[in-house]
């Protein structure tokens, strides 16, 4: 099991990607448009750079819904492959069996 704290701190991201997020787009707009003036696409990069960090979609980590382990992460299944192997031996995904030979 992951620390909280490092879960919760992954939550708070997630959060402030989604109340950013349209604020974010529209600035990285008027900076990828080349049309406006030089001013006005410094001023846009000035913004962004004001906005908070945590705020980036690339900040965010994917984590295990039920470990909150952050690495052997399966993004289709939203867990990690420890999780996903103990839940498959428990069977309690159908259709998938623990190999053997």
């Amino acid at each position: 099991m992951a620390k909280t704290g490092m879960i919760e701190r992954n939550k708070r991201r997630e959060s402030l990607v989604k109340r950013y997020e349209a604020k974010r787009n529209e600035l990285k707009a008027k900076i990828a448009d080349e049309k406006l003036p030089a001013d006005e696409r410094f001023a846009a990069v000035q913004k962004l750079a004001k906005l908070p960090r945590n705020s980036s979609k690339t900040r965010i980590h994917n984590r295990c819904e039920l470990s909150g382990r952050p690495r052997g992460f399966y993004r289709k299944l939203k867990m990690s492959r420890i999780a996903l192997r103990d839940l498959a031996s428990n069977g309690q995904i159908p259709g998938m069996t623990k190999s053997s030979w």
